[in-house]
């Protein structure tokens, strides 16, 4: 069946697009409606920044690496360049990437590169090793744009970078709103490069059998679990626009913005140059869409916000414009008014918000003799109109996401209003899961959002560690206590993080399912624990779902009200407990592309 789905009026949208939902795979969508009705918590771990090929393409059973070409050569893997002609080597700016210290033994006279990588998906953490010192200090985290060299060097100078952590870091790949759409290119998947900052990090994958995740739910006496294998981020772009749309979604909105915040783009819907494209007209890369009346590369125009803004409420960041009071509604907002208990919990809220008697502050509880007041050594240092961010008793953490925290851009969660209470610290979640008594004291619905240095972020954080984290601090403890016998566990990412996939999302040269102006973006991990799977051990899901599959299994489970038109018109995750049975045995891992040699001239792409 395929159904057609208007947007509302849009007050500030010059333009009048019609979102088409097509038919998604899997049958009856609401056929595990009856399991759905057993699970009395709902627990929603958001990570950050990566594509399902990048972080779950070798999990057994699921639509990953295997079904790519080694070669690289095919649709959908082969990356071009503006003009749609194909690279024959990746460009690589990472320092741990480049050549030297990688042999350059690959060469496109064409594009004048020269690399150790052909044109296809490459194994990042084989080069990138967990152990190795390649973090950036935590107070220092975004000095680094490529990168620290391994062995904790600055790439310029290769003396010691004080402060530089253990973990694997790569650098830190763009994810806006613009570039996404560009990088997809109409479903082809081929622009991932052209449209970095990161150039060819774009292509990298991990090992999926050596994250923490995959290891503990292939131990013995594992929970069962469901692998959603057709799950997509909401919106394209980055976490500020992800982070709205999983709690509301819709886009936010800026009345009366100042002319400067919105972006210009040219003709390929490019609002800046990269190391690998070059701007076609005049740009400007900024936080709100582009101005009315449409240019022709543009799908939507108005005051709509789409890139990092800071909130009107502290916590607040030093760097972004600001966005005014967000009004509304929310998921947070349908649970209150149906009296459903619920919480936002993040890790390092306490200290942010200068909730001095939460378990989660761990700054002293009187002012220090530091300039910001605040003893925590890796406190944020940024200032904001000759206001120091932090002070006393407020003190993030210097890697701290304020753009993370996407209830605070509410007027019903701005301090002072009940509201307030619904956000909380990431140990106040721990606490409740760690209950040593046999009552689960776990709300209703839990959104769980790990800090900077635990969330998995390209960059500033370490992939590994962050694993860690997620499996030995929150899953581990709800599964170990008296909330896993009907408590759902939904652990998914943000966003893409500027990485490639090869599956095509909704309204990407397809009519799959629900899409608007704003989205689906990118292919990305989610994986779902529950009981009453069918079989028990572990399921694929290849049903489609996006980002605001989640609202809508809290919606239905709660008998809640839709918040817009595309959470009414996706299915919900249910779907888990239908979904055909795959036996966890170990993988064979994907075949690896080709050594590197020298290519042929560079060829035009087909395009489909």
């Amino acid at each position: 069946m395929i159904r057609r789905l208007l947007l509302p009026a849009l007050v500030l949208l010059a333009v009048a697009p019609v979102a088409v939902v097509g038919s998604a795979a899997g049958g009856n969508p609401r056929s595990g409606e009856a399991q759905l009705r057993q699970i009395d918590h709902i627990v929603v771990i958001y990570e950050e920044n990566h594509s399902f090929d990048n972080l779950f393409g070798s999990w057994e059973g699921v639509n990953g690496l295997n079904n790519v070409h080694p070669s690289g050569i095919g649709d959908h893997v082969t990356q071009v360049d503006q003009n749609g002609v194909a690279y024959g080597c990746l460009k690589q700016l990472d320092v741990n990437l480049t050549s030297p210290p990688l042999p350059a033994d690959c060469t496109d006279t064409t594009h004048g590169i020269t690399s150790h990588f052909k044109n296809t998906w490459f194994p990042i953490d084989q080069y990138i090793q967990p152990s190795d010192v390649t973090c950036p200090p935590i107070t220092n985290a975004f000095a680094y744009s490529n990168g620290i060299l391994k062995g904790g060097l600055d790439p310029a100078t290769l003396a010691p970078v004080p402060g530089a952590r253990a973990g694997g870091c790569t650098r830190d790949l763009v994810h806006e709103f613009y570039q996404e759409q560009y990088q997809l290119d109409g479903g082809r998947q081929d622009r991932y490069m052209s449209g970095s900052d990161s150039a060819g990090t774009t292509m990298g994958v991990y090992d999926t059998t050596q994250i923490a995740l995959y290891r503990y739910l292939h131990e013995q006496h594992h929970p069962d679990y469901a692998i959603a294998d057709n799950f997509f981020q909401a919106a394209f772009g980055g976490s500020f626009l992800n982070h709205q749309w999983l709690i509301a979604a819709a886009t936010p909105v800026y009345p009366g913005a100042p002319a400067n915040l919105h972006s210009l783009i040219d003709s390929n819907g490019m609002p800046t140059s990269y190391p690998l494209y070059t701007a076609t007209g005049t740009v400007s890369r900024q936080p709100l869409t582009v101005a009315c009346p449409t240019p022709p590369a543009a799908k939507v125009c108005g005051d709509f916000a789409v890139n990092t803004m800071q909130p009107t409420s502290n916590p607040q960041g030093a760097f972004g414009a600001i966005l005014p009071p967000q009004t509304a509604p929310t998921i947070g907002d349908r649970l209150s008014d149906a009296g459903i208990s619920w919480a936002w919990y993040s890790g390092g809220w306490a200290n942010a918000d200068g909730d001095v008697n939460d378990p989660g502050y761990t700054n002293q509880k009187t002012r220090a003799s530091t300039p910001t007041g605040c003893s925590d050594p890796n406190v944020d240092t940024g200032v904001r109109n000759n206001v120091p961010v932090a002070n006393w008793p407020r003190c993030p953490d210097a890697l701290f996401q304020y753009h993370h925290q996407p209830f605070n851009y509410f007027a019903n969660y701005a301090p002072g209003t009940p509201g307030r209470a619904h956000l909380q610290d990431e140990v106040d979640f721990m606490n409740l899961a760690n209950s040593s008594d046999h009552t689960c004291r776990l709300d209703a619905v839990s959104f769980v959002k790990p800090v900077g240095e635990e969330n998995e972020h390209p960059g500033y954080a370490s992939e590994p560690n962050g694993n860690d984290h997620l499996v030995d601090d929150l899953l581990k403890p709800i599964e170990n206590s008296a909330c896993a016998k009907d408590t759902m566990v939904i652990v998914t990412y943000d966003e893409f993080g500027g990485q490639w996939d090869h599956v095509s999302p909704p309204g990407q040269g397809n009519d799959n399912g629900p899409h608007d102006v704003w989205g689906p973006g990118t292919r990305i991990p989610a994986l779902v624990i529950a009981p009453h799977l069918p079989g028990g051990d572990f399921v694929v899901d290849s049903v489609e779902h996006d980002t605001t599959s989640i609202l809508a299994t809290i919606e239905h489970r709660f008998d809640l009200a839709p918040l817009g038109t595309r959470d009414a018109a996706v299915n919900d995750l249910s779907t888990v407990f239908t979904a055909g049975n795959q036996k966890p045995e170990k993988p064979e891992k994907p075949q690896k592309p080709e050594k590197p040699g020298k290519p042929e001239k560079g060829h035009r792409h087909g395009k489909h």
